[in-house]
């Protein structure tokens, strides 16, 4: 008997006479279940002593040779999906878009519908190259679900490849720069500063990130308090802070943000031991907070270098009109 992951053969004993072709595989090979490998036998798979069978029920004599070829598998390729975008810039190499609060970036479990990269593939169509040998836009960073703001994606090999590039060096190179705005419960210490502190996949809850003393991987966050609300003579209850990334890991900002003690306002996630500290703001500002009803954080500012023809580009986004609301409440009590 010779086995590998696509190919698979052996030769019939005589205790296995009459047995149907289907369930001998499955009796062989564990791996797969039966019914898995019916399907490979009608789709052609399958061979006895070199001729094609494609008859499950077939039963088996002793002494053929019974062989089975297991394609390779492909991944589910997202389907479009005609879903409104809001286009900053396009041309042949690139898209810039300001994502909305909500929208998922990519098809995942749980959201394999509805995502910008459905929408994507309907309105590039047949302007996407062949990225990785299939026509779809290239995601070079995400942001989360219920963050709003300025994205980049790739819809050739070429710009791919050179965007790619820039968000693995994080700015190293000079090429690319990020800027959010988050407003966060409380006052900083310090109104300045940087946030260097490693993160991983927290041990107790899978779906969340945490800071870690040894291990994880390198994040910088580099933060600037731009205002304190409300304003004097009120005693201001929140900050309104500015983050540049330095490195781009999962929920960073958010985690760093309430690793310091001032997480996002309305951030369930890394921010529920402030859930009371919506009691403390005016009637109009914990309003608007609940009709926000997720993080108050906005990629606000992008400049990278087109991977095409190396040109200095800078792309902002206004908050949307749900922070701007809330911003303005928490500003005027």
């Amino acid at each position: 008997m010779t086995s590998d992951a696509n190919h698979r053969s052996f030769t019939v004993d005589t205790q296995e006479l009459g047995e149907r072709l289907d369930r001998l595989f499955s009796l062989r090979y564990s791996d797969l279940s039966r019914s898995r490998f019916k399907d490979l036998i009608k789709a052609g798979n399958a061979a006895v002593d070199g001729v094609t069978n494609m008859e499950p029920n077939y039963r088996v004599q002793p002494g053929e040779t019974i062989e089975i070829t297991i394609p390779e598998p492909e991944p589910a390729l997202p389907r479009a999906e005609s879903i409104p975008l809001d286009i900053i810039y396009e041309d042949d190499a690139l898209i810039v878009i300001n994502k909305p609060a909500g929208l998922v970036v990519h098809p995942a479990a749980g959201n394999w519908n509805g995502t910008l990269v459905n929408a994507l593939i309907a309105h590039c169509g047949d302007s996407l190259s062949g990225i990785g040998g299939v026509k779809r836009p290239g995601i070079v960073h995400r942001l989360d679900k219920e963050t709003s703001g300025v994205m980049v994606v790739a819809k050739t090999d070429r710009a791919h490849r050179g965007l790619a590039e820039q968000f693995a060096a994080h700015g190293a190179d000079g090429k690319l720069d990020r800027v959010y705005v988050a407003l966060v419960w409380g006052v900083l210490q310090r109104r300045a500063g940087v946030i260097d502190a490693a993160l991983e996949r927290s041990s107790s809850n899978r779906q969340k990130m945490a800071v870690v003393r040894t291990g994880g991987r390198h994040a910088v966050t580099h933060y600037r308090e731009t205002d304190r609300l409300p304003r004097p003579p009120e005693s201001p209850l929140v900050s309104l802070v500015e983050c540049r990334l330095e490195t781009g890991r999962t929920h960073q900002i958010r985690v760093h943000l309430a690793h310091i003690g001032h997480p996002v306002l309305g951030d369930r996630t890394y921010g529920s031991g402030f859930a009371a500290s919506a009691s403390k703001l005016s009637p109009e500002a914990a309003q608007a907070l609940t009709a926000l009803g997720r993080q108050a954080l906005h990629a606000t500012m992008l400049g990278f270098e087109h991977p095409v023809t190396g040109e200095k580009m800078r792309f902002e986004s206004p908050v949307p009109d749900d922070f701007q609301t809330l911003l303005t409440a928490c500003i005027h009590p």
